[in-house]
């Protein structure tokens, strides 16, 4: 017999965790999470680069019902973030509904039996209700370039960092700047004979200023957890506060005058620091913090070069200035496909198309949450709900309510099934690309994973997180296409179903 649950989710990262642990709170206990690893984290079981750390303040980075007073650091380490998310799957009691090594395939919506078929590499389930916590960056993308696959050394990406390359006494190339190399890229400078970093265009870096916590201020969270939550919302006001350098001119140049003030007192050479210096608007791209990585591109054993990489032979990379620079390793920090969710292309909707087809020329949804002709389907970290100024976590968690709430309307009513109504959606969208053009994410003068391949920003929110909450605060029947069920459902289950 086929295994049934209310609620199947997808992954097991921040997004995932935390919509069962909110399901376990709200009295939800019939669900089931499919994890293709042998254990829990998603990004942060998966990154464990030298150097991989999180960008956003501990405090703010977790979840608001689950904080946690001991983080020993400012900004946490992976080890400690991933440490943190296993907690919470124990703390709430996530583990048994957990099916590990559970790769989903295929999910496709059985329109006559109201549920979802899903296919996974350890058997089949269905679900009345579909949610996906498979985020935006898990895919690694490598850039398009001749001869690539065939370097004739170890060659590995950031996210599947090879652990079992001794990189000491080695000629090391790294292509790619951007948020996870310039964490690795002091840590291999410490290791390397020689490190050669290849730099499309300068990311704008600011201070980090990071330092570890105290045991004075651990004890005091512990003992007064509203000090915590205060601290938490003390960061998050100050985060919504730096959307003002995106969204006012004045304010975006004085945060380019403080970036550029950290370039040059930490780069003397006016040289090094020209190839340094951004020639796009702060904001175009991810802005990045680090203390360490302008120092470490300034020791002898490390050249930057900016020339355009041409192609790959053997085990030399080849610029367009005619150079040919031999390597031993070669380290790939240049992102993920975030535009073409892998996810996308294993889910099926009422009409048998793909979500992948269905998002063509463009991915879009209702609050970045629910797909017209998907229904009972819901994604966290879903189109144009990233940020660029503060922490995902707040954003997954409204979508979560967001979700609580629409699956409770759906049982209150005794429906079968809810979709958004496609006019809805594109009304929704609409107003949401009108936002978002004249921003510094459209006009900043750089090229970013924001923009997918037809030029539209299908990434981010044009405006401050709260706002966002403020958008799903409430969910609403008349943005849906409702089916009502002859019958009441089933009453919910008190514990989960056994695979």
């Amino acid at each position: 017999m086929i295994p049934h649950h209310q609620v199947a989710i997808i992954g097991t990262g921040f997004a995932g965790l935390g919509m069962a642990a909110q399901l376990a709170r709200h009295g939800i206990h019939d669900f089931v999470l499919f994890e293709r690893a042998g254990e829990v984290g998603g990004t942060w079981r998966d990154n464990t680069y030298p150097g991989c750390a999180c960008d956003v303040k501990s405090d703010l980075y977790s979840f608001s019902f689950a904080p946690n007073p001991d983080w020993a650091h400012r900004y946490a380490r992976q080890p400690e973030i991933l440490d943190y998310l296993r907690r919470t799957a124990g703390t709430f009691g996530l583990r048994p509904h957990i099916r590990f090594h559970h790769e989903v395939e295929r999910a496709e919506w059985d329109d006559a039996e109201a549920l979802w078929r899903i296919q996974t590499s350890g058997g089949t389930y269905t679900a009345r209700v579909l949610i996906s916590g498979h985020g935006p960056l898990i895919e690694p993308k490598w850039p398009d370039l001749p001869g690539l696959g065939t370097f004739a050394g170890p060659r590995f990406h950031s996210a599947r960092w090879d652990h079992g390359v001794d990189l000491r006494g080695k000629r090391v190339a790294v292509i790619g700047t951007g948020a996870s190399a310039i964490q690795f890229v002091p840590e291999v400078q410490r290791q390397a004979a020689h490190l050669t970093v290849f730099q499309r265009s300068a990311p704008w870096i600011m201070p980090r200023m990071d330092h570890e916590t105290s045991e004075r201020r651990r004890a005091l969270f512990r003992r007064y957890p509203a000090l915590q939550r205060l601290a938490r919302q003390w960061i998050f006001g100050n985060a919504e506060a730096r959307f003002l350098t995106f969204s006012n001119a004045r304010f975006g140049q004085l945060a380019e005058n403080l970036g550029r003030k950290h370039l040059e007192a930490q780069v003397p050479d006016p040289a090094l620091r020209a190839k340094l210096t951004p020639d796009y608007r702060l904001g175009c791209k991810r802005i990045l913090v680090s203390d360490d990585y302008y120092p470490a591109i300034q020791q002898p054993n490390v050249e930057l070069v900016t020339e355009p990489i041409t192609g790959v032979r053997g085990s030399r990379v080849v610029t367009a200035d005619g150079q040919e620079r031999e390597f031993d390793v070669l380290i790939g920090g240049t992102g993920f496909n975030a535009t073409q969710p892998a996810i996308a292309r294993l889910i099926y909707g009422r009409d048998g198309r793909s979500l992948a087809d269905v998002w063509q020329p463009h991915m879009e949804a209702l609050h970045g949450t629910t797909v017209a002709g998907f229904p009972n389907l819901f994604l966290i970290v879903g189109p144009n709900t990233g940020l660029g100024h503060n922490s995902m976590v707040y954003i997954m968690e409204a979508q979560i309510g967001y979700i609580l709430r629409a699956l409770a309307y759906l049982e209150r009513e005794h429906l079968l099934a809810l979709e958004p109504r496609p006019e809805a959606q594109e009304a929704y969208n609409r107003l949401l690309q009108e936002k978002l053009q004249g921003t510094v994410w459209m006009q900043g003068g750089c090229t970013s994973w924001y923009i997918d391949a037809g030029g539209r920003n299908t990434s981010l929110w044009p405006e401050r997180a709260a706002s966002f909450r403020r958008t799903l605060q409430h969910f609403d029947p008349a943005q849906y296409r409702l089916r009502l069920s002859p019958r009441p459902l089933p009453a919910r289950s008190a514990a989960p179903r056994s695979a």
